[in-house]
């Protein structure tokens, strides 16, 4: 497959409703959009960077700076060579930038399966149809508007909650819920990274409400405090902004550190490690589950793809196009009671709308092979 152009464009989609987590809160998507065009197919994918270094060192100006003097230079030297396989070993030699070498695995992988015809779920290896979605419910000015917006989201069909605490915000939301909601509502917690080893205590108040995970409690370098973590506290200890490879997963879960994993593709380099990580959490009996950095349909359509793999076996942060945008820029995912189906066509399965991707672009940028 050779590449004629890739082109980056940024676009930028408010949200339906402010999402604020322990980084602060966000109105609007501004995303980098990665599209590959070859003589037979083209391929699209979204870059997770935000606008500001606070999930991950990485943030969009700089992401598109290192797309495009640094990466694609190492991508056009393969010339005729390149494959979405050799895209990692390629782009070995930059340091760090994981979401920014997603993006250009992605769009090539999709221009790829679309030339042959084969989906993201079959060539991952999917044995799901549908995958149970999951919704992430952000830190709310007040108990009554959060219990208001969980009831929502339950009328709506998600089969699981996910609450954002930090600090302040963590044993009276979740207290509230479980009492609201009940026994049998599937729930868990997201800090990430709010807390210290010194919040232990604290933090074992949540073991009462059954939760069934808490997520990324600490530091995403600390992880011998999340092992000692995991010893002082009943709930199960879930690692997202931790783990950025198949190694660091390993190395997390030999150490004690974690009992579950949250697989972002974009967090850990691309669709091809995510599924490395799955098959070393399944080697070692950890559980995994599909997060979500707020994708468009474009993300959304490869995240549920990836979801359908077999140790994908809690509910992901896949949620409907609705929670985040009143307009994606795909056809919108649905949920059908409660799961969202997997796409079946060739690459992603979905098309991107050129009058809505023409409505929110900001700029655009072509770069040649």
């Amino acid at each position: 497959m050779r590449i004629e152009n890739i082109e980056l464009r940024r676009v930028s989609l408010p949200l339906v409703r402010p999402f604020r987590t322990s980084f602060g809160t966000i109105t609007e998507r501004e995303i980098t959009l990665v599209h590959v065009s070859t003589a037979h197919a083209e391929g699209w994918a979204e870059c997770a960077a935000e606008v500001r270094p606070l999930y991950s060192s990485e943030f969009i100006d700089a992401s598109d700076l290192v797309i495009r003097d640094h990466l694609i230079p190492r991508l056009q030297a393969l010339g005729d060579d390149l494959t979405a396989e050799r895209v990692g070993s390629a782009l070995a030699p930059v340091k760090g930038h994981q979401m920014s070498k997603a993006v250009l695995e992605a769009a090539i992988l999709d221009a790829q399966l679309r030339q042959s015809g084969q989906s993201f779920g079959g060539y991952l290896g999917a044995v799901h149809d549908t995958v149970p979605a999951g919704v992430s419910v952000g830190i709310m000015d007040t108990v009554d508007e959060l219990l208001e917006a969980v009831a929502g989201y339950l009328a709506q069909g998600y089969l699981r909650i996910k609450l954002k605490i930090e600090p302040g915000w963590d044993l009276a939301p979740v207290r509230a819920v479980r009492e609201r909601f009940g026994p049998d509502l599937l729930l868990q917690v997201d800090a990430n990274t709010a807390y210290t080893l010194a919040d232990a205590r604290h933090l074992a108040r949540l073991d009462p409400f059954d939760l069934l995970l808490i997520e990324q409690p600490l530091g995403e370098r600390d992880l011998l405090g999340h092992a000692a973590l995991a010893r002082l506290i009943g709930t199960a200890v879930c690692l997202d902004e931790s783990i950025e490879s198949a190694q660091d997963a390993a190395a997390a879960i030999s150490l004690g550190a974690c009992s579950i994993i949250n697989v972002k593709p974009s967090r850990v380099g691309g669709y091809l490690e995510a599924r490395r990580i799955h098959d070393v959490a399944a080697a070692h009996g950890v559980p995994v589950w599909c997060g979500g950095m707020l994708e468009t349909g474009i993300g959304r359509a490869a995240n549920v793809a990836l979801a359908g793999l077999p140790n994908f076996v809690l509910p992901g942060d896949t949620s409907a196009s609705d929670r985040y945008y009143a307009q994606d820029l795909t056809a919108p995912f649905v949920l059908e009671d409660g799961h969202l189906r997997v796409p079946t066509g060739p690459g992603t399965g979905v098309q991107v709308l050129p009058d809505v991707l023409a409505e929110v672009t900001r700029s655009r940028r072509d770069i040649r092979f």
